[in-house]
C-alpha cells in the first residue's frame, strides 16, 4: 500500500486534495452531501493505490536487435517480447525502453491487458548518425490503474548493445602494387610450376641446412648463400589510420576524421574480400589482425569505437607499424602533416613494402581566409612532396572528394612520375 501511495500521479493527488477541500467545506457549511462527495473523491485514489500496489506480476522480457551491427545512417529493429508468467492478468502496462540521446527519443508502448501466461511482442526502430556502441535498455514497465490515478515502475536489468560502424563504400577492382609478399597458403605460386626449390637465394643463417648451400651464388658473392624453399606467396596489407587530433579538422559526422575512418573501413573490407591478409593499425595503439574468421566484424567493431587522440604522435604510429613489418602493401589514411612528419613516414618504406598514402588536406574542411588558405595549401604540398621523394604513392584528399573516384589512383604506376614532377614544380614555384 505504501508503494501505491508513493506512486500516486498528479491526477490522484489532485483527487485527494479535492477530497480534503470538500471535507473542510462540508464541515464549515454543514452540508452532508458535500461530505459524501469528499469521501468518494478520497476513496478513488486510495483504491487505485491499493490495486496497483498489491499487483505482483511475474513478467519476463526478451529483447532482440535485428541487426545488432549497422552502418552509420541505417536503422535497426528492436523487438521486445513480454510474457506474463503469473496466473493473474495484468492491468494497463506502459513500456519504455531507455535509449541514449544519439538513438532518438525513448519509445513508449501501451499494453492494455496481458492475460495469464500470455505473451505479446512490440517493435520499434532506432537510427544513429554517429558511429559508436550504444546501450539499449533497460526496459521500464509502468503499472497503472484504468483511471490513471496511480503509477508504479518496474525495471528489467538486462541491456543490449547496438554497434554503429562506419559507412563502407564499395570500391572498384584495381590491380594494386605490392600484391604479393611473405609466405603462406594464399594466392600460391604453385610448386608444380616452379619446382620444389626456388632459384632465388639468400644469405646463410645460423641453423640452415648446409645441404641447401648454393655454391654458384656463394662463389659469385663471396658470402655463403643458401637456396630459398619455394613457398606459396600471399597478399598482405596493412591499413594505417592516423588518429592525431592535430591532423584533423571539423566536427561531427562531416569532420575530416570521420572521412578517414570511413575510408579505412571501406579499404579494409575491400582488401579482405579480395583475399588479402589484413592488419589494421591506429594511432590510438590498436593493432587488429583481421585474417581469421570473423575478422571483418572485429575490425569494423574497433573502427566504431576509434576516436581522436589529443596526445597522439606520428612517431608512435610508425614504430607500431614497423613492429610487424613484413612487406606487402601499406595504405595509410593521414591527416595534415608537417614536412618533418612526412619524412618520418619514410621509415615505413622497408622490407619491400609498397606505401600508398591518402593525404587529407584537413584545412579544406574549414572556411579559412585567402591568406591562411594559401599558407595551408603550401604546407600541404610540401608534405606531399616529402612523401613522394621517400617513395610513397600520394593521393591528395580535399573536402568533398569521393573515395571510389580516388581509389584507382592507388594503382597508378608510371603515371605517378608525371604527377610527382608536376607537384614538385608547383611547390618549387610556391617557394620562389
Amino acid at each position: 500500500m505504501r508503494d501505491g501511495l508513493r506512486g500516486l500521479t498528479t491526477r490522484g493527488r489532485s483527487f485527494l486534495a479535492a477530497a480534503v477541500a470538500a471535507a473542510i467545506s462540508a464541515a464549515i457549511l454543514g452540508e452532508k452531501d458535500l461530505l459524501r462527495v469528499a469521501v468518494l473523491l478520497a476513496i478513488l485514489p486510495l483504491l487505485a493505490a491499493a490495486y496497483v500496489g498489491r499487483s505482483r506480476y511475474k513478467l519476463a522480457c526478451n529483447r532482440s536487435l535485428e541487426p545488432h551491427r549497422v552502418p552509420v545512417g541505417a536503422s535497426s529493429r528492436v523487438v521486445l517480447r513480454l510474457q506474463n508468467l503469473s496466473r493473474l492478468p495484468t492491468g494497463t502496462l506502459l513500456l519504455e525502453d531507455r535509449l541514449p540521446y544519439a538513438l532518438g527519443s525513448r519509445p513508449r508502448v501501451v499494453l492494455e491487458r496481458l492475460g495469464a501466461h500470455q505473451a505479446s511482442s512490440v517493435a520499434y526502430t532506432v537510427r544513429a548518425d554517429v558511429r559508436g556502441r550504444y546501450e539499449v535498455g533497460p526496459l521500464v514497465i509502468r503499472l497503472t490503474d484504468p483511471f490513471g490515478l496511480c503509477e508504479l515502475s518496474r525495471a528489467f536489468p538486462s541491456t543490449d548493445h547496438l554497434t554503429v560502424i562506419p559507412q563502407v563504400t564499395p570500391l572498384p577492382s584495381v590491380r594494386l602494387p605490392g600484391e604479393y609478399a611473405g609466405s603462406g597458403d594464399s594466392r600460391a605460386r604453385s610448386v608444380a610450376v616452379h619446382g620444389e626449390d626456388d632459384a632465388a637465394t639468400r644469405e646463410y643463417r645460423v641453423g640452415d641446412d648446409l645441404r641447401r648451400v648454393h655454391w654458384k651464388s656463394t662463389a659469385r658473392t663471396g658470402e655463403l648463400m643458401v637456396r630459398r624453399e619455394e613457398q606459396p606467396w600471399e597478399s598482405r596489407a596493412t591499413v594505417v589510420l592516423d588518429t592525431r587530433a592535430a591532423g584533423h579538422r571539423g566536427e561531427g559526422p562531416t569532420a575530416s576524421f570521420e572521412w578517414a575512418v570511413s575510408t579505412a573501413a571501406s579499404v579494409a573490407v575491400h582488401l579482405r574480400q579480395a583475399g588479402y591478409k589484413l592488419r589494421l593499425v591506429t594511432g590510438s595503439g590498436a593493432d587488429v589482425d583481421a585474417t581469421e574468421a570473423g575478422g571483418e566484424g572485429v575490425l569494423l567493431d574497433h573502427l566504431a569505437d576509434v576516436h581522436l587522440d589529443k596526445r597522439g604522435e606520428l612517431t608512435t604510429l610508425v614504430q607500431q607499424v614497423r613492429q610487424r613489418a613484413d612487406g606487402g602493401l601499406i595504405i595509410a589514411l593521414l591527416g595534415t602533416l608537417s614536412t618533418a612528419e612526412a619524412e618520418l613516414l619514410a621509415g615505413l618504406r622497408t622490407s619491400g613494402a609498397t606505401c600508398v598514402g591518402f593525404l587529407l588536406d584537413s584545412n579544406t574542411w574549414l572556411n579559412l581566409p585567402p591568406k591562411a588558405r594559401a599558407e595551408a595549401e603550401h604546407a600541404h604540398g610540401a608534405a606531399a612532396l616529402a612523401l613522394l621523394q621517400s617513395g610513397w604513392r600520394v593521393i591528395g584528399v580535399d573536402h568533398g572528394n569521393r573515395l571510389p573516384v580516388l581509389w584507382p589512383q592507388a594503382a597508378r604506376g608510371s603515371q605517378g612520375f608525371a604527377l610527382r614532377a608536376a607537384l614538385a614544380e608547383t611547390v618549387a614555384g610556391g617557394v620562389r
